[in-house]
C-alpha cells in the first residue's frame, strides 16, 4: 500500500480503503479461484495494482468516458483503475467465467458502481469506447484486429482514442507496423526492478464506423 499512496498522494479516504481491501479480497478468492499465481499475490500491490496504474500516468481518464479491459483475468488492470477514475466506466472481459466471477465479487465487496464485467470476447462486444487497456494478452496486430472496431468517434482526452496497453521487454518487432504507436517506459515513474523493462504502449486507432 506504501507505493501506491506515494505515486498517488491525492486518493480519497474512499479510494484508501478500496485500495486496502484489495489485499485482503484476492486472497479470499485466489484461495478458491486460482486467478494470480501464488508468488504474485505476495506482491500484489506492486506487480498487479501498481503496474495497473501505470495507465494512469499516461492517461487521466474523465468524468463519463468508457474503457473496455480486454482478457481482465482477476481485474487488472480494470479494478486498480476504476477505484482511481470512479467517473469512468470499465467494461471488464475474459473468457474465462470463473475469472469474471472473481472480477465480479470484488467489484460488489468494493462497491465499485462504475465497473461491469462479462464473459465476452472481445470480438463480440458491440459498443463503442474511448480507450481498450490490456496486460499483455496477446501480440498487437492480434489485439488490434480483435478491437479495432471498437473505437469511438468523439475524442474527450488529450492523447487520440485507441489502446493503451501493459506490455514488457522488447517490443521493437511487435510494432513494426505501427508507426503511430508510442510507448512510455514505467521505469520513468517507478523504482521497483518488476518496472524496468515495463511500458504503456500508446495506439491511437481511427473510427471504423
Amino acid at each position: 500500500m506504501e507505493e501506491i499512496i506515494k505515486h498517488f498522494p491525492n486518493l480519497t479516504e474512499v479510494q484508501l480503503h478500496q485500495f486496502e481491501k484489495l489485499a485482503s479480497l484476492y486472497e479470499e478468492w485466489n484461495a478458491k479461484i486460482n486467478v494470480i499465481s501464488r508468488k504474485d499475490i505476495d506482491e500484489l500491490y506492486t506487480r498487479h495494482v501498481l503496474h495497473s496504474l501505470g495507465i494512469a500516468k499516461v492517461m487521466e481518464f474523465k468524468h463519463g468516458a468508457s474503457v473496455l479491459d480486454v482478457g481482465t483475468g482477476g481485474g487488472f488492470p480494470g479494478i486498480p483503475l476504476a477505484i482511481l477514475f470512479p467517473g469512468t466506466n470499465f467494461y471488464l472481459i475474459d473468457v474465462i467465467a470463473k475469472k469474471i466471477k472473481v472480477v465480479q465479487e470484488v467489484a460488489d465487496a468494493l462497491g465499485l458502481q462504475n465497473v461491469k464485467a462479462e464473459q465476452m470476447r472481445a470480438e463480440n462486444v458491440k459498443e463503442e469506447f474511448d480507450f481498450i487497456v490490456s496486460r499483455a494478452v496477446t501480440n498487437m496486430p492480434d489485439f488490434v484486429q480483435w478491437v479495432k472496431d471498437r473505437i469511438k468517434k468523439e475524442q474527450v482526452h488529450e492523447l487520440p482514442n485507441g489502446i493503451l496497453y501493459l506490455k514488457g521487454g522488447d517490443l521493437a518487432e511487435e510494432l513494426q507496423d505501427f508507426p503511430k504507436a508510442t510507448l512510455y517506459e514505467l521505469s520513468g515513474h517507478f523504482e521497483d526492478e518488476f518496472f524496468e523493462t515495463k511500458k504503456v504502449v500508446h495506439l491511437p486507432l481511427k473510427y471504423q464506423g
